[in-house]
């Protein structure tokens, strides 16, 4: 008698393995997927990028060459 009951639940736990196995999600992770870096797409924000320092430089460079620019220092604070 208790053979059999161990028989019948050894069998009904092989079924629902292999009806999980069959019919339902085979992982209980979800998918990793990889995405392909474009190495392309990313030297182009760069150079993107690098022009518009370039840009700001530039300004910089004409304030400083134009001699119009003002310099004011500040009081330190007192000792703490």
């Amino acid at each position: 008698m208790n053979a059999s009951k161990l028989l019948v639940v050894v069998i009904t736990l092989q079924s629902l393995i292999l009806v999980n196995g069959i019919g339902g999600d085979r992982s209980i992770l979800p998918e990793a997927k990889a995405q392909i870096p474009d190495a392309g797409a990313q030297r182009l924000q760069v150079i993107d990028q690098l022009k518009e320092i370039n840009g700001k430089m530039d300004r910089l460079m004409d304030v400083l060459a134009s001699g119009d620019l003002q310099v004011r220092v500040a009081k330190d604070d007192e000792k703490k």
